[in-house]
Parts: C-alpha cells; sequence; structure tokens
C-alpha cells in the first residue's frame, strides 16, 4: 500500500513539473504574441492609396443612394397610409 501511495506522489510530481515547464511566463506570452504578431504584419499586401480611396468613394455613394431610397420608402409609404387612414 506504501508503494503505491508512493508511486502515486511521484506521478503528481512529475504531472506538476510537467505543467509548469509548458506554462511559459506571462510576459513572455505577451511578448511572443506581439513578435508574431509584427511578423505576420510583414506579409499583408496592403492596397494603395488610389485604391483605398476608390473604395471609400463607392462606399460613400452607395450609402447616399441606399438613404435616399429609405426617405423615398418612407415617404412613400406615409402618404399612403395617410390616404388609406385619412388625416392623422
Amino acid at each position: 500500500m506504501a508503494r503505491k501511495e508512493k508511486q502515486v506522489d511521484s506521478t503528481k510530481k512529475a504531472a506538476a513539473a510537467d505543467v509548469k515547464s509548458k506554462k511559459m511566463n506571462v510576459f513572455r506570452r505577451i511578448f511572443n504574441y506581439f513578435k508574431e504578431l509584427r511578423n505576420e504584419l510583414r506579409k499583408v499586401v496592403w492596397a494603395s492609396k488610389k485604391k483605398v480611396f476608390s473604395a471609400t468613394l463607392v462606399v460613400m455613394i452607395t450609402v447616399v443612394i441606399v438613404g435616399l431610397f429609405v426617405v423615398a420608402s418612407d415617404f412613400i409609404f406615409h402618404s399612403l397610409l395617410k390616404l388609406l387612414l385619412g388625416s392623422l
């Protein structure tokens, strides 16, 4: 029985030592994160200023067109409801 207890204790100690060796210091993990982040950002192919400007312009024009459509739809439906239900 004592032999089993010693074996269990040694197994627990080995497992605890294994966990400590695998777990890195929190500051080391943060440092590694930013190091890997920098390496990945170097691989990114960035868009040119001209492409960014043209894409932004397309988005702005699209937003204005959709906004005008929503305003026109709201006005039409409001007018129809006012006509159908009478003056509110």
